[in-house]
């Protein structure tokens, strides 16, 4: 009778979507659109898409800031260089705004580079509009899709789209997973990535040998397969950073805000005093609005503003896992729908190697979360009964931690509003807050448009006079105008690799497919700048055997990328902390020697940039640094 029930409903609320479908079909292009800005942003895009245009260097962007003088403010300054701060100022600066930006670390050091590496549509939320016959979910969804495809289209060589495998072990399974997941391609629209379909027992396990056969003591009926997007996050990240910079941002990393200026007729703050953490310099950036997008940290920096300002931030856990390639076929990923608590657990292909999890409980804010063993072993246990291999501690690569700054709106009036929604708010005058959110679409809270929400906000506090409307949604960022699949192919035909033997010998080596293939992916059409530095000064060596990470990446990001230190570079620029702490670590020594030529740092600060990157990767376990090896995935 229930299987009746809910099978009845998927099927009223797929002609329920088809009628929204038709009414509205996608949301309108105008709902975000540009009003008078079509010759600006032409503009815009061209200069992000000149292939010899360098972001400003750190000095310039620092000296810019250090102009902001209560005469002549800047009109907005964002705290923080995650996902959401890097697109604010990207949005305000194209919108013909003076903007600012400073990071306490570096761009994407916090939650933004330590997601599950999904641009989804809302796949699981779509269930709970349907259950409910809920309009308003139902429209939300609508809006995930459409700003997933939009995020995909808008950085090419960082995104995808990738198919994910649900096993189903029973027909009622089978039959209410196609159903929900074919509503899913309806209310996709024009924005749909691929059609779903089921796969027979058989045919899955060809797709994704490793898939058990057996599970739950039931015979594997079958899969079905949809699509969703995945990127490079943390890349994403620095790329809206870049190219805020290219579109007139002064943006700065590692410069923390330690103190706000107020009016001293009003109260309304009015700049921050900044201290830059590289050289210890301090300074003052005057601005007619602040804008604090530092994540899990808001809080901290709403009590620079008022010290007994109440708590909005609410932190949960999730934790990652990476795992040797063979755990998952190249172009597929595989969703467990229900672990033992209810929870959704992905283990997905990425950047040659497999990333699991994720978990979610809660945790205490700080600079270095690190994972529990017990939540990696929640991870192996998910997978392990869907996969036919043996799923071992001893295989982990990587294991890191990311906090969500799950977000309570302070102007609620009770606790119980605590939520994954983003909010906005300006709880102390001339301070805007966003927190909450995710990198991804649901509620419409990818990066442009919960970005887009604190600009408005900003906008109407300080009064200010944009030039044009928001333009984000079509603005191509750095590297991936005029990027195609097949843009690897130049790099493979037209450039070799130099490399410098141990003895000082140089001789040419091979531009292979998988460096080629890489460099097109994680820089876009500014690969061929990297090449060129690999070829013209002998920086063609691997960092690491095994993965395609070349010596030329650390010379381009600390000239182009605003890379400052050894953790910038493995962690945020390449992600081989993130996909082998290991081989991360035999790395350090040549990076930092790359660095220190870059930066022309003297020997104590490289013996200082080693200790430190150290410190990092001691907090990913991997199986040679866990903490425990008392569980049964030995």
């Amino acid at each position: 009778m229930a299987t009746a029930t809910r099978l009845r409903r998927i099927g009223a609320a797929a002609a329920f979507g088809s009628y929204f479908l038709i009414r509205d079909h996608s949301i309108s292009s105008n709902d975000r659109g540009v009003v008078g800005g079509g010759s600006t942003l032409s503009s815009i895009q061209t200069k992000i898409a000149d292939l010899n245009a360098s972001v400003p260097s750190r000095q310039v962007q620092e000296a810019a800031l250090i102009g902001a003088t209560e005469k002549n403010p800047l009109d907005i300054l964002v705290i923080g260089g995650g996902a959401t701060g890097c697109g604010a100022a990207l949005d305000a600066a194209t919108r013909g705004l003076r903007v600012g930006l400073v990071e306490r670390e570096d761009f994407s050091s916090g939650t933004s580079s330590r997601s599950t590496k999904l641009v989804h549509g809302g796949v699981r939320y779509l269930e709970k509009a349907v259950f409910n016959l809920d309009y308003g979910q139902l429209k939300l969804v609508f809006h995930a899709l459409r700003e997933r495809k939009q995020v995909i289209d808008n950085a090419p060589h960082l995104c995808h789209s990738l198919p994910c495998m649900t096993p189903c072990f029973d027909w009622f399974e089978v039959v209410y997973y196609w159903m929900g997941l074919k509503l899913y391609d309806l209310v996709a629209g024009r924005h749909l990535l691929h059609i779903s379909r089921y796969y027979s027992a058989d045919e899955s396990i060809e797709l994704f040998p490793t898939l058990a056969r057996k599970g739950k003591d039931k015979s594997l009926k079958g899969t079905v397969v949809y699509y969703d997007g995945q990127m490079n996050d943390s890349r994403l990240n620095v790329g809206l950073a870049c190219t805020a910079a290219l579109a007139g941002a002064s943006v700065l990393n590692h410069a923390e805000v330690v103190g706000f200026i107020k009016d001293e007729v009003s109260g309304r703050i009015i700049g921050a005093r900044i201290h830059d953490n590289i050289s210890g310099k301090e300074f003052d950036a005057y601005a007619k609005v602040v804008v604090n997008a530092a994540g899990p940290f808001c809080d901290s920096v709403r009590k620079l503003a008022d010290k007994d300002v109440q708590p909005m931030i609410c932190p949960s856990s999730g934790v990652h896992i990476i795992l040797p390639d063979y755990y998952s076929p190249e172009g597929m990923g595989l969703i467990v729908p229900k672990t033992k608590d209810g929870r959704v657990v992905f283990m997905l292909p990425w950047l040659g190697r497999t990333v699991a999890g994720t978990t979610d409980s809660n945790t205490v804010i700080t600079m270095l979360p690190e994972p529990h063993e017990d939540e990696i072993q929640f991870i192996l246990d998910a997978i392990s009964d869907y996969l036919n291999v043996k799923v071992r501690r001893a295989d982990v690569l990587s294991a890191w931690s990311g906090i969500r700054p799950l977000a309570m709106d302070p102007r609620a009036k009770n606790t119980e509003s605590i939520s994954r929604d983003h909010v906005v708010c300006e709880d102390f005058p001339g301070l805007v807050t966003i927190t909450g959110g995710k990198w991804t679409t649901y509620r419409r809270q990818d990066v442009f448009s919960m970005a887009e929400d604190a600009v408005n906000v900003a906008i109407k506090s300080a009064k200010l006079n944009p030039a044009n409307d928001c333009m984000t949604n079509n603005l191509i960022l750095v590297g991936g105008y005029g990027w195609e699949p097949s843009s690897f192919t130049i790099l493979a035909q037209q450039y070799v690799r130099m490399k410098k033997t141990y003895g000082g010998k140089v001789v040419p080596g091979v531009m292979d497919t998988a460096a080629a293939k890489h460099l097109s992916h994680a820089y876009g059409i500014m690969a061929e700048r990297v090449a060129a530095i690999s070829q013209n000064e002998s920086l063609g060596k691997r960092l690491a055997h095994g993965y395609p990470f070349l010596e030329a990446e650390v010379a381009y990001c600390a000239r182009h990328e605003y890379c400052e230190s050894a953790v910038d570079f493995i962690a945020r620029r390449c992600r081989l902390a993130f996909l082998d702490t290991d081989a991360a670590g035999r790395a350090l020594p040549r990076i930092v020697d790359i660095l220190a030529t870059e930066h022309q740092w003297d020997k104590s600060r490289k013996r200082l940039e080693l200790q430190k990157a150290k410190e990092f990767l001691e907090t990913f376990k991997s199986s040679k640094n866990a903490q425990f090896h008392d569980g049964k995935h030995n």
